[in-house]
């Protein structure tokens, strides 16, 4: 049952002896919806916070492994997300790989994307660039809302600043540095101005 499976994540996330190898195993044993639906089984800080510290071990996370270096250009990866905020926590991240015609002007590996959810209307969609970040000390790769994509896909809305009306008070000056938990699941932890948010996010890759 579902609600087995979920007890199941919430057990290896209170157990202290439980490691990273334990979330990886239990979620990458999951078809994509009920990945999914565990994800989204956790709310609150305290839960995602200690994800974040169980996976502290994992290999650093690149661009690349978010979205792989052959995916087609343009091509959009749903991320299924939830975040531990107390409202609004489901969302999704939707990034491409840059064609190859803006080569000239982005870096070969970093993605362009924006957040969908049910406020994007009211506080925009919140578009980022995601690029490696080796000197990090919080990860190796980073969905950067300092900086916009030179274009929007097709059926994207329009790339707007996240310095400009309500968007400012989301996305202006963040950086979400991501671990890797499992094959297609990663988490994410908030930050303005390089300090910590205390708020993290985890995401179910669908390619």
């Amino acid at each position: 049952m579902a609600d087995d499976r979920q007890d199941e994540l919430h057990s290896i996330i209170a157990d202290d002896s439980a490691s990273a190898v334990d979330l990886a195993d239990f979620f990458n044993r999951l078809p994509l919806e009920r990945a999914v639906a565990a994800a989204r089984s956790l709310s609150g800080t305290r839960a995602q916070a200690r994800v974040w510290e169980q996976v502290a071990s994992n290999p650093p996370v690149v661009t690349s492994d978010l979205v792989p270096i052959d995916h087609p250009a343009m091509q959009a990866v749903v991320f299924h997300g939830k975040n531990s905020l107390p409202l609004f926590t489901e969302f999704e991240k939707i990034c491409c790989r840059p064609d190859e015609q803006d080569s000239g002007e982005s870096q070969p590996n970093e993605l362009w994307g924006y957040n969908r959810s049910p406020t994007m209307k009211v506080v925009g969609p919140g578009y980022y660039v995601t690029h490696d970040t080796p000197d990090s000390e919080l990860g190796a790769c980073a969905f950067d809302y300092n900086r916009l994509p030179l274009r929007a896909a097709e059926g994207w809305p329009t790339i707007k600043p996240n310095e400009r009306g309500v968007s400012r008070f989301v996305y202006n000056r963040m950086i979400d540095y991501m671990r890797r938990v499992a094959d297609d699941v990663f988490i994410g932890l908030a930050t303005r101005d390089e300090k910590s948010m205390s708020s993290w996010f985890l995401l179910v890759r669908e390619l």
